[in-house]
């Protein structure tokens, strides 16, 4: 991404701080940090920390999001990022960031005027010496794909696989077509165009070819066959996106692996990281 996008993002984003409409009011504080705070003219992304309060709206939320495996913080990414992407936000981990020794540099607190956030954009210059900040908590899996992975993300799964407890692998699904007709009821749940069904349909035919039994499938928050209100132990779970990533480690204590399709689209390579169970005992001491 060249720098003047990520600047456009970032006064976007301070526009719609301006603005002051729920859940926005509730940010207490920005801070970036990052290949793009060091001046960086190609950064791959920005980096944002995101302190913020909770009220009782955006609590039921969080609360509602977590009990049906979705994203918490949806509704404040919405509010921050409109529609656009390039802006990689951490929430709550200003302490985390600097005890691991990041540079964080102030761009809004509360109780200042806009006016303030912009002059101290405006401020970090760019520097054609700058590379990219290298990632932190990586391993071989996620090359060319860490920008599709949330660092909590990664710091959870390195971890896993740094303990033995799971191993990782990046895997490319060739766009296929199961042919079990619960595999095809199942894709019905989207219609023909959707990313989500192109992934589903790769996920399944491979599992297929690999004689994987599609009744111990649990395919983006819904078996494959039966009712997610039965006592069936789901074997292998898949996920899109990230949607349900608060379920594997549940789904890992019973299961055995666990498909993420890390970047559901409708033309471009389909990135899957394939995670299985390796040490059942080191997973139970997370």
């Amino acid at each position: 991404m060249k720098r003047e996008r990520a600047t456009t993002l970032l006064n976007d984003m301070l526009n719609r701080l301006e603005e002051g409409a729920w859940p926005l009011d509730l940010v207490d504080e920005i801070l970036v940090f990052g290949s793009y705070a060091r001046g960086a003219l190609n950064p791959s992304d920005v980096d944002l920390v995101v302190e913020h309060r909770r009220d009782d709206r955006l609590t039921s939320e969080f609360l509602h999001a977590l009990s049906y495996g979705r994203d918490p913080s949806a509704s404040m990414k919405r509010a921050l990022k409109g529609n656009s992407r390039g802006l990689q936000i951490h929430f709550g981990e200003r302490k985390t960031l600097e005890a691991e020794g990041f540079e964080l540099t102030l761009l809004w607190t509360r109780g200042e005027p806009i006016g303030a956030a912009r002059a101290r954009l405006a401020a970090i210059a760019p520097d054609p010496t700058a590379g990219r900040a290298p990632r932190d908590h990586m391993i071989e899996a996620f090359d060319g794909i860490d920008h599709w992975v949330p660092r909590p993300v990664r710091i959870d799964l390195t971890d896993l696989a740094d303990r033995g407890a799971a191993t990782i692998c990046q895997v490319q699904l060739p766009d296929a077509q199961p042919t079990h007709p619960a595999a095809h009821e199942a894709l019905n749940r989207w219609s023909d165009t959707s990313p989500l069904r192109r992934a589903a349909a790769a996920v399944l035919a491979h599992l297929e070819a690999a004689s994987c039994p599609l009744d111990s499938v649990h395919l983006h928050g819904e078996p494959v066959i039966g009712s997610r209100y039965s006592d069936t132990e789901w074997q292998t779970g898949i996920g899109f996106g990230w949607r349900y990533y608060r379920s594997l480690f549940h789904h890992l204590q019973e299961g055995t692996d666990w498909f993420e399709v890390v970047r559901p689209t409708r033309t471009q390579a389909l990135h899957t990281l394939h995670i299985a169970i390796q040490d059942r005992s080191a997973l139970s001491r997370r």
